[in-house]
């Protein structure tokens, strides 16, 4: 983490030297995924019931009765990460194939923090009907789909379709999952200044998959409409805005903005006390002048990648009192790696259909209270990834939720699924520890970690 005592210079280096190693790394591993037996092979007789011949009998059980594959096989833990590669991170439309490191990570941290399996799945599927058709064929594999990285508004699009034409559980981790953890750190960050959440003024700036839903659940947690002020790149929404028209942006432009501001971000700012920016890669998109503006006590949630939107030190000169971003190098990391192992992780136990912006609520809530029972601070308003114990936590929040809404196949208590959920956890953990500990992962190189311990 980043201490006080570390120069701009150290911290700029800091931040830029994970592009050398993310590079080399990646190529030394030559991707970050495998597959491997969760059933015990010890004899040569162990094939017969593995595979042919004994392996028809389940085939005949689901025959029969098709809700029998949940029992028989893996599906009740498979989850698909599916992206057609339009909106990879901040980068934009590289392509599928560009976009599959993002899925392998993705697929590594539900593993290692959720225990979920998730098979990385990038595809061609160009419209929202071809990528619809393409999770509908998926479907019989998996009890999830987590849609990545798709376009505005298409992304909108597919999520709302495949709910209502799937049986499993859909949902766009780009909207729910950034939502949750977005809401997480800023119940915290409203308790550290001592404001509250129905009486500040908040700024979105940017209003892509990840901001409207953060909206949409803030507004949901007690957020008022009027008090929310949203600027995309074309400036200020407000009902003078007619290119907004007939598109996901007409409700906002009608019911946000009280005090009809009207320009760009900096007049946007002007009196506001919190800043949620999900734009563009900085730095230098946010400017130290713009937040200079803001109410004392300012809260900026500046959550681009790779680069966040303005540096937090910047930020913090310009007046922020808090300053969260999307990377895990600097403190207070707002980003969905919080969020989706544990959500799904619960979903997937209680077999929910859905994933509602309750239970995001719900987990969110969970967040929150884990890190206050911690000892929140300014520069601690959420819980770290390396707290794995959050994620049970979290994951019984989500499961508890969902069965309060009816979206759940099986009932539970809120103790069965936080034990349920940490064994499963700490077993993934518990296997890929000792894989790293025989060798049977390799070791990251010391040359390639060297390159990061000279920047501390």
């Amino acid at each position: 983490m980043v201490e006080k005592k570390v120069t701009k210079e150290e911290l700029l280096k800091k931040a830029l030297v994970w592009k050398e190693i993310a590079l080399k790394l990646h190529d030394f591993y030559k991707g970050k995924l495998m597959v491997l037996p969760k059933c015990a092979i010890e004899s040569y007789d162990d094939f017969a019931w593995i595979y042919t011949p004994g392996v028809a009998e389940p085939c005949r059980k689901i025959h029969e009765d098709k809700e029998e594959v949940w029992r028989y096989t893996n599906r009740w833990n498979y989850v698909a990460v599916v992206s057609d590669g339009s909106r990879i991170l901040g980068l934009g439309n590289i392509g599928p194939e560009a976009g599959l490191p993002v899925m392998e990570g993705k697929a590594v941290l539900f593993k290692y923090l959720g225990g979920v399996d998730a098979f990385p799945l990038v595809t061609n599927a160009k419209t929202a009907d071809e990528i619809v058709q393409f999770l509908k064929w998926i479907e019989p594999n998996f009890g999830a789909i987590n849609l990545e990285d798709i376009e505005k508004p298409k992304c909108f699009d597919v999520l709302k379709r495949a709910r209502k034409e799937l049986n499993i559980c859909v949902w766009h981790d780009d909207q729910q999952g950034t939502a949750t953890v977005a809401y997480a750190g800023l119940k915290n960050a409203l308790k550290i200044v001592g404001k509250k959440l129905d009486e500040v003024k908040i700024v979105f700036f940017g209003f892509g998959a990840a901001n409207k839903k953060t909206a949409d659940v803030l507004l949901l947690a007690g957020a008022k409409p009027g008090n929310i002020v949203i600027v995309d790149s074309h400036g200020v929404l407000g009902p003078h805005r007619e290119d907004v028209k007939n598109t996901y942006k007409e409700w906002w432009a009608y019911n946000t903005n009280k005090e009809g501001i009207r320009g760009g971000l900096r007049d946007a700012l002007k009196g506001a006390d919190v800043l949620i920016a999900m734009s563009k890669p900085g730095p230098g998109v946010i400017k130290k002048e713009d937040i200079e503006v803001m109410n004392d006590d300012a809260i900026v949630f500046a959550c681009a990648n790779p680069i966040p939107e303005i540096w937090p030190w910047e930020a913090k000169e310009a007046g922020a009192r808090i300053v969260a971003t999307g990377r895990s190098d600097f403190p207070n990391q707002v980003n969905n790696s919080l969020g989706f192992p544990a959500i799904f992780r619960g979903a997937l136990d209680v077999m929910a259909k859905t994933v509602t912006d309750e239970m995001c609520i719900a987990a969110g809530d969970a967040l929150a209270k884990f890190a206050e029972e911690k000892g929140i601070h300014e520069n601690y308003i959420i819980p770290r990834m390396v707290e794995w114990e959050v994620f049970p936590y979290e994951a019984a929040a989500a499961a508890m939720q969902s069965i309060k809404q009816g979206v759940a196949r099986i009932k539970t208590t809120w103790k069965e699924e936080y034990e349920r959920a940490k064994t499963i956890i700490k077993q993934s953990q518990d296997i890929i520890n000792i894989l790293i500990k025989n060798d049977l992962i390799k070791h990251i190189p010391e040359e390639i970690r060297a390159i990061y311990h000279r920047t501390k």
